[in-house]
C-alpha cells in the first residue's frame, strides 16, 4: 500500500526498505539528480515533475512528509474534519503527511497504519503492518484508546500494470477501509477514503450512503492535473440500528 502514489516513481513501486537518505519531505532528492543518468526514462521524468511541482517544494520547505499533506488540509477546509480532540485513525499512512496534518490540527490521538515503516511522529502511533491481515483493526483501537471520530484513507494498492487486476484491488481496498468505518466510528463520526475516477466504486458508495448524512465527492487542487484520483468525504455517521 502507497499514499499519494502519484508521487511514487515507477521503480520504487514495491519498495518494502525505508529511504535512508535526505529529508522526510523530500528524501534523496539530491542523490537522485547525481544518480538518474542511471535510471530509467519513467523514473527520471518522475523526478523532473517532482522537483517542478510547487506542492512538493511546499512540502520540503514547510516540513511536510510529503505532498499528500495539501490534499488533507483542502478536504479539511472544506468539510472541517479535524477538530480539537477529535481521534483519527489513519489507514496507508506512509510517509506521514496526513499524520502531520492531523495533530497539527488538533488531534488528541492519532494511530497510523501502512505496510510500510513510517520514521516516527512525535504524538501519533504508527504500525508497520498489512491492515487487511485479521487482528490489525483491534491493533488500531487498542491503540487508539477507542472508537474513532475519523477515519482517513489514502491507501492504493502497488499496481502491477494489468488494468484488470490493478482496479478490482483498488476496489478491494476501498471496500476493506468503508467497512472499517462503518464498524468502528463513532456516531457523527466521518470517513475519507482515495477513489479514482471512473472506477466501479457503486457498491461502496451505496454503503456510505446508507451510514452516514452526506457523502460527497471532492478533488483537491493539490491533486495533480493528470491524476484520477478523487477523494470520497461521508460525514455523520449513522447510529447503526
Amino acid at each position: 500500500m502507497t499514499k499519494d502514489d502519484d508521487e511514487t516513481p515507477p521503480e520504487r513501486r514495491r519498495m518494502v526498505r525505508p529511504p535512508t537518505r535526505g529529508t522526510a519531505a523530500g528524501r534523496g532528492m539530491g542523490q537522485k539528480i547525481k544518480t538518474a543518468d542511471r535510471k530509467s526514462l519513467s523514473s527520471q521524468q518522475w523526478i523532473k515533475r517532482q522537483l517542478a511541482d510547487p506542492y512538493s517544494e511546499r512540502a520540503r520547505k514547510e516540513g511536510w512528509r510529503s505532498r499528500a499533506a495539501f490534499k488533507l488540509m483542502e478536504i479539511d477546509d472544506r468539510f472541517h474534519l479535524l477538530r480539537p480532540g477529535v481521534r483519527v485513525i489513519d489507514l496507508g499512512a506512509a510517509p506521514g503527511g496526513w499524520v502531520q496534518v492531523a495533530l497539527k490540527r488538533g488531534a488528541a490521538s492519532v494511530v497510523g497504519v501502512d505496510l510500510l515503516p513510517v520514521e516516527p511522529i512525535e504524538g501519533a502511533t504508527l504500525i508497520e503492518a498489512d491492515f487487511t491481515e485479521p487482528g490489525v483493526d483491534r491493533q488500531l483501537l487498542d491503540a487508539l484508546g477507542g472508537a474513532p471520530d475519523v477515519v482517513l484513507s489514502d491507501m492504493a494498492h502497488n499496481t502491477i500494470g494489468h488494468r484488470a487486476t490493478d482496479h478490482l484491488k483498488i476496489i478491494s481496498l476501498i471496500e476493506i477501509a468503508a467497512e472499517f468505518a462503518l464498524r468502528t466510528l463513532r456516531p457523527g463520526g466521518a470517513f475519507v477514503t482515495k477513489n479514482f475516477q471512473g472506477g466501479d466504486a457503486h457498491g461502496v458508495l451505496e454503503q456510505l450512503k446508507a451510514g452516514f448524512d452526506q457523502v460527497k465527492p471532492f478533488k483537491p487542487r493539490s491533486s495533480r492535473k493528470d491524476s484520477s484520483e478523487v477523494y470520497l468525504v461521508a460525514l455523520g455517521r449513522r447510529r447503526p440500528d
